[in-house]
């Protein structure tokens, strides 16, 4: 838009420009590399070493990608380190060593003792119970013999191992806490939920069904096999497609370019307020999480309620975007805010964003209050980090050698592929997402509803080489944004200088944004902030509309310059209130919003630089 600092496209670094080492290599290489090692000397000597440093180079990145294909993109040498630190701790610590012998035999003592009880017929407590959160033995048959004197041994076993595998003095401790991770992991998979002989409810339902379950298991296995040799859609395609089920709210794509489609919702009242709300969702995945079917649909929500709501469809890049940055996601939100303040003439609009689109929207705001670019009526961020340095489980495959193998499966792609991607969060979660599914479908033979939400969460998209690269180095691994060393056009940004009001969205189950790290924007932000913690996670969290069941929040107002309160003390504090907290952002818009209403804006009306170019959800949703 003319007349802001923002109109002309720039290219920002979130690090200092140097020398590359070859430009044929630089092209194809991750910022960090290009400045890896200072120029030697002038003249054909150096040359020849740089043509020779870029043949070994070449050489070895093909290798790691090679065993990052096999491996989904896990380094095993950050792993072996993990394990060679503990493994040298715990053997130079005989104090540790003692203390694990009398736990184990402290263990088999309490189950000598509760198998000799339940022999004799007696009643006795269970010596060990499982973890907060853990429901694989909720079903009854796990209170008879001898599964209960099994499921004892096994968590037992837990109990050892977390001792373990706690920090020890001197060990670095993301390595205690990559032990802890892969630990639990292995002793997942010997659970005795995930034995046929061993686990009570898959005994019984094949005795009851002569085996038929399995029959279905298998089937279903098969079907899931086959469907993924083929690289064909996943099965919810076929319940809930995108433009019949999903993401069908009314609009039209008003603004296109090669990152994202811009698309502007029809009205619903006739009258609206005076500035619209602009909607950065992740490009992780489609934007649709924030438009699902017409009763969970946050988009439809809110044009019910008055507002004019445009939202940011991403891209789903292919190898051809590889040196697409992070920067360049920054300037595809403020080439939606000029156009939307262009066309629409209005001075301001409200700004929200969801997850990393939400940790953009807030570098594009700080940017913004930078360069005294004022058009920002509020910032809302849904489950959005901006400090990283709690970024939780996430963290367990952030540092050096892990992004670096990362990277250079990337450097072979060209993009991270969606189902790599994937497969790091349901490691997240393998007792939920990998072996409970395993056991209910191709054990048992249960197929589960097809929800929405899992629809979205099937529709995988890619993310660009040089953008995740950027992402991983710049704000999880050295925290960039927070530590007043993110740069844009060769200048810092500071959280400190955006003046327009917040409304920050925590979930209380996030295993991505943990809401104390969301919460911790109160370090870094000096304005007004109303910060809402609602129960759910990641997704179903913000997911959350009224009527919806078992819903809650807690809500907070932070005035300017007031003094901070740590997480855990406002959480004790603040009131609990039943609902969705959907409701309390509504009217927190409307009371930061500009008073008195106007004619409502239709969405198929050529004006100024939106032209409808289609209907939604437009071209770029459709992507695969």
């Amino acid at each position: 838009m003319p007349g802001h600092p923002e109109s002309a496209t720039k290219r920002s670094e979130t690090q200092p420009v140097t020398e590359s080492r070859a430009d044929a290599f630089a092209a194809h290489s991750a910022p960090e590399e290009q400045s890896r090692r200072p120029a030697i000397e002038s003249g054909v000597m150096h040359e020849r070493h740089c043509d020779h440093d870029l043949q070994f180079d070449y050489l070895d990145r093909f290798l790691r990608a090679s065993t990052a294909q096999l491996t989904s993109g896990l380094s095993p040498y950050a792993i072996g380190a993990a394990w060679f630190d503990w493994s040298l701790h715990t053997m130079r610590s005989p104090g540790r060593q003692l203390d694990l012998w009398q736990a184990f035999l402290v263990n088999e003592s309490k189950l000598a003792r509760f198998m000799m009880a339940c022999l004799l017929g007696r009643e006795t407590d269970r010596p060990f119970h499982p973890r907060a959160g853990d429901h694989r033995f909720d079903a009854p048959g796990w209170s008879d013999m001898p599964s209960c004197f099994l499921l004892q041994r096994y968590l037992a076993m837990e109990d050892w191992w977390q001792l373990a595998t706690s920090e020890i003095r001197g060990m670095a401790p993301k390595h205690a806490d990559r032990v802890a991770f892969m630990t639990s992991q292995m002793l997942d998979v010997i659970a005795p939920t995930n034995n046929g002989i061993t686990n009570p409810v898959i005994l019984h339902k094949t005795i009851s069904e002569g085996g038929r379950n399995i029959v279905r298991g298998m089937a279903n296995l098969l079907d899931d096999i086959t469907r993924e040799m083929a690289q064909e859609p996943p099965r919810s395609v076929h319940k809930f497609r995108v433009g019949r089920d999903l993401a069908i709210t009314p609009g039209t794509v008003v603004f296109r370019n090669h990152m994202f489609e811009l698309i502007q919702y029809a009205p619903t009242t006739p009258e609206v307020r005076t500035e619209p709300l602009l909607i950065v969702p992740a490009w992780i995945m489609k934007y649709y999480i924030l438009d699902l079917s017409p009763k969970t649909s946050l988009v439809r929500h809110l044009v019910d309620r008055g507002h004019t709501v445009f939202m940011i469809s991403w891209i789903n890049p292919g190898p051809d975007m590889r040196e697409t940055s992070l920067d360049d996601y920054r300037q595809a939100v403020m080439q939606a805010i000029d156009a939307i303040t262009g066309s629409l003439s209005v001075e301001k609009l409200h700004l929200a964003g969801y997850c990393l689109g939400g940790t953009i929207a807030a570098i594009a705001s700080a940017t913004m209050a930078r360069d005294g670019d004022d058009r920002l009526q509020s910032l809302t961020l849904l489950a959005a980090q901006t400090d990283f340095s709690e970024a939780g489980e996430l963290m367990l495959f952030v540092d050096h050698s892990q992004i670096a193998f990362l990277e250079d499966m990337m450097w072979a792609q060209g993009v991270l592929k969606g189902r790599q991607m994937s497969g790091a969060f349901r490691m997240l979660r393998s007792n939920e997402l990998v072996w409970s599914r395993f056991i209910q479908e191709y054990v048992l033979g249960e197929r589960p509803e097809i929800s929405d939400i899992q629809a979205w969460s099937e529709d995988l998209t890619r993310m660009p080489y040089r953008m995740h690269s950027q992402y991983l180095r710049g704000l999880f691994l050295e925290n960039r944004l927070t530590a007043g060393r993110f740069a844009v056009d060769g200048r810092v940004i500071a959280l400190k200088d955006v003046e327009a009001p917040m409304f920050i969205v925590g979930t209380e189950s996030d295993h991505i944004a943990p809401w104390r790290s969301v919460y911790k924007t109160h370090l870094f932000t000096d304005n007004e902030l109303t910060f809402a913690l609602t129960s759910g996670g990641h997704n179903t969290g913000i997911v959350s509309e009224p009527g919806h069941r078992r819903r809650h929040y807690r809500l907070g107002l932070r005035k300017p310059l007031e003094r901070y309160h740590d997480p855990d003390t406002w959480s004790e504090t603040a009131k609990v209130v039943e609902g969705s907290w959907w409701l309390a952002w509504f009217d927190w818009l409307s009371e930061k919003s500009s008073p008195g209403l106007m004619p409502a804006r239709s969405d198929r009306r050529a004006t100024g630089q939106l032209q409808p170019l289609c209907a939604a959800p437009g071209e770029f949703v459709a992507q695969r």
